[in-house]
């Protein structure tokens, strides 16, 4: 994180002092948690608009990382996976990908996307949906790029999200990683790239497990160390190739 994304999430932040923090949220986000109207922020030199019950891309190093790092297929399909308030949904459109869409799980999310696509005037290119994983995609829709960077905490299989912070950190059973995992590669056009942003707060064992039952192997394009109240946590982008 740069110390002008920095600056950006300390005047961005909301308080909600008295308030219980919910379950499995870090304390270090509750302020984060609160935001009750929209505000604009800082990223990749660019002003976005974030809405309220969006994550906030601005407070851990992934997004600007990992957009920065993705390859954008000129002319080509890009579709991404928990698109958030949609800033590499839009960079990829930016970027010359001629068709992109954008999945989130909330409605805010969608609204948000198709608000920062507009705002930088690449409403034509960018589609938002709606969709838990790839559910509202046709079955034979393909894509030259797919990524998700995941919620990576394993929660029990019998969690219940009360807040829309856990959505974007927590992952009940890993139910989502497995379908991206055995469902993304069936939506990957010939030659077709998959993505994941994962990060050491995840369960390596458990991921390793859903990779062999795709029969995928991961190869790390780059890691990004982000330092928060002491503890550090390593922020890593991987790309899944079919085991030979």
């Amino acid at each position: 994180m740069t110390s002008t994304d920095a600056a950006s999430t300390d005047t961005n932040r909301a308080q909600g002092a008295g308030r219980p923090i919910p379950a499995g949220l870090p304390p270090e986000l509750f302020a984060h948690a609160q935001q009750n109207e929209p505000i604009e922020f800082h990223l990749l030199e660019r002003t976005w608009d974030l809405l309220p019950g969006v994550w906030p891309p601005y407070i851990s190093p992934e997004t600007k990382g990992f957009t920065e790092w993705l390859p954008y297929p000129e002319g080509g399909s890009f579709l991404e996976v928990g698109s958030g308030c949609g800033v590499t949904s839009v960079i990829a459109a930016l970027k010359g990908a001629g068709q992109v869409t954008a999945l989130d799980i909330t409605q805010e999310a969608v609204d948000n996307t198709l608000v920062n696509a507009a705002r930088h005037g690449v409403a034509g290119h960018v589609r938002a949906l709606r969709s838990d994983m790839f559910a509202a995609l046709d079955p034979d829709e393909r894509f030259d790029v797919i990524y998700w960077d995941s919620n990576a905490l394993l929660a029990p299989d019998d969690f219940t999200y009360t807040h829309y912070m856990q959505r974007a950190i927590m992952d009940p059973g890993y139910v989502s990683h497995r379908s991206f995992l055995l469902d993304g590669p069936r939506h990957l056009a010939e030659g077709g790239r998959l993505f994941l942003g994962f990060n050491d707060h995840g369960d390596w064992d458990k991921l390793a497990e859903l990779e062999q039952e795709a029969g995928l192997t991961r190869t790390e394009l780059g890691v990004l160390e982000f330092v928060s109240n002491g503890t550090t946590a390593n922020f890593r982008l991987l790309e899944y190739l079919r085991k030979a």
